[in-house]
């Protein structure tokens, strides 16, 4: 049995609908069963990881793991109780922004993430770190303004990455969660090309049929005004990172055509993809 940890959110969903595509079992932890909408398919069972007794019922029978979870939550009853439960392996979904061999973090963001794959290897379950960094569903936070017109206002124009498509990311998991080697592994999976925002909504645009443009702003009051209804910490973080890429491509690997055989969709076609959630 394969359990998904994060399964009503996107990349959860999509792993759950690629274990499925193989054939494997899949069991779904949720804290609200009846919201959750998934395939009859998928035992679905009411638990919470904040809520440690609720967890051993749900990892019953459980071979492996794929975890994903909201920032600043403490993994460790969860990684007791896979152990306890007999669990042998763990896949989670961390960040590109963590440094291997750091003295210290760059960032609060790379600090959790490193903080879980850290406590992850001191459990003693087998394991391996899928890290992401801006995934292409990043680009739904465009939704909200375009929705009342064709321009896009954000700082950091020329920040550039290499927007991975969740259903990659799902199928890479998929991979990793039934396949054999992957032990002790470290994979970032990218998207096929280096694009910069400003080049981002542009090809949305051209998926969407409408003549967007990218507006640059000044980064210092945007952060200012972000802070003011998110973690400060957090926000900083995330604009640092953007600044730090900034004119310089993003770096692009092979690893969802090594793990899947197929070669990484496009961000043009992830805009296809998505066309009704910017309707």
């Amino acid at each position: 049995m394969y359990l998904v940890i994060g399964a009503t959110a996107h990349f959860g969903r999509q792993t759950v609908d690629a274990l499925l595509a193989e054939g494997r079992p899949v069991r779904a932890l949720t804290r609200t069963p009846e919201k959750a909408g998934l395939p009859a398919q998928v035992e679905v069972v009411r638990g919470d990881l904040a809520v440690p007794e609720t967890l051993p019922a749900a990892l019953e029978g459980v071979t492996a793991v794929f975890l994903v979870l909201p920032y600043g939550l403490d993994p460790a009853a969860f990684l007791r109780a896979a152990r306890e439960a007999g669990v042998e392996r763990v896949v989670f979904l961390s960040s590109g922004a963590v440094v291997d061999g750091a003295e210290r973090q760059p960032d609060v963001i790379a600090e959790y993430h490193h903080g879980v794959e850290q406590a992850i290897i001191a459990s003693g379950l087998r394991w391996t770190f899928l890290r992401l960094f801006f995934p292409a569903i990043n680009s739904l936070s465009f939704g909200m303004q375009l929705a009342n017109g064709d321009v896009v206002r954000a700082p950091y124009a020329d920040a550039a990455s290499a927007p991975v498509h969740e259903r990659d990311v799902a199928e890479v998991a998929a991979a990793v969660l039934t396949g054999t080697g992957h032990d002790g592994a470290v994979y970032e999976p990218t998207g096929p090309e280096s694009l910069t925002q400003a080049e981002q909504v542009a090809v949305l645009g051209a998926a969407l049929g409408r003549p967007l443009s990218f507006e640059e702003l000044d980064p210092a009051p945007v952060r200012e005004q972000m802070g003011r209804f998110m973690d400060p910490d957090f926000v900083n973080a995330l604009f640092d990172l953007m600044a730090a890429t900034a004119g310089k491509p993003a770096q692009v690997t092979t690893v969802v055509e090594r793990l899947t055989g197929h070669p990484a969709r496009s961000y043009a076609e992830w805009a296809r993809d998505h066309v009704a959630d910017f309707a």
